[in-house]
């Protein structure tokens, strides 16, 4: 259920708590109105750490990739706190026109990945990752598993395709990596499979 609080007062209070507990790190802001998201699960966490950690490896630090573990991203250089997103993996390549602002990019990531979870909004953020130019996007949904693969074209994100477990492998155009989803001991697990050279990592 959403709640719209027009107390502003109440409001300040609120952010503020979450701040002083380091809740606000995934809360972003949709054109001024303040979104608060809700907290990722361990699972949410570890999938976005193997996936980091995969990206990181299978890119070549001497290129200057750049892959981040969530990292903010705005459409404005000025007041760039009244709007942006906070995807869950960045990677930034060396000739991405995104700029480097410090305490955000302007401009979407090469590549992109949203790991949704319950009650978030991840699809209702394609148009403004569209915005800023984000090259690609990778959903990944755990209710049931799948992933889908978002491109830009034409100044829109479309769904290039889809896989499931052991069904299909997803390959980006922008970094050398392919995705699919394989059946694990606890839970599904994505293989990243670096289309270069052929080494794969499991998150």
């Amino acid at each position: 259920m959403d709640t719209l609080i027009l107390d502003e007062m109440l409001s300040e209070q609120i952010r503020q708590e979450r701040a002083d507990r380091g809740a606000d790190r995934w809360d972003e802001v949709w054109d001024g109105v303040y979104i608060m998201a809700p907290l990722p699960n361990i699972e949410h966490q570890d999938l976005v750490s193997r996936l980091t950690s995969a990206l990181l490896d299978g890119l070549t630090f001497a290129d200057d990739s750049r892959v981040f573990a969530g990292v903010n991203v705005s459409d404005r250089l000025d007041d760039w706190k009244s709007n942006y997103r906070c995807p869950d993996v960045a990677v930034f390549l060396p000739e991405s026109k995104a700029m480097d602002k410090e305490s955000f990019f302007h401009g979407g990531p090469d590549f992109a990945v949203e790991v949704v979870s319950p009650r978030d909004r991840s699809r209702e953020k394609l148009d403004f990752y569209a915005s800023v130019g984000t090259t690609e996007l990778l959903i990944v949904d755990r209710n049931p598993w799948a992933l889908e693969l978002w491109r830009l074209s034409e100044d829109e994100l479309r769904c290039t395709g889809s896989a499931r477990i052991d069904d299909g492998e997803l390959s980006s155009t922008v970094i050398p990596f392919a995705f699919s989803l394989e059946l694990g001991m606890k839970r599904a697990g994505i293989k990243v499979r670096q289309t270069a050279d052929g080494r794969s990592w499991n998150a």
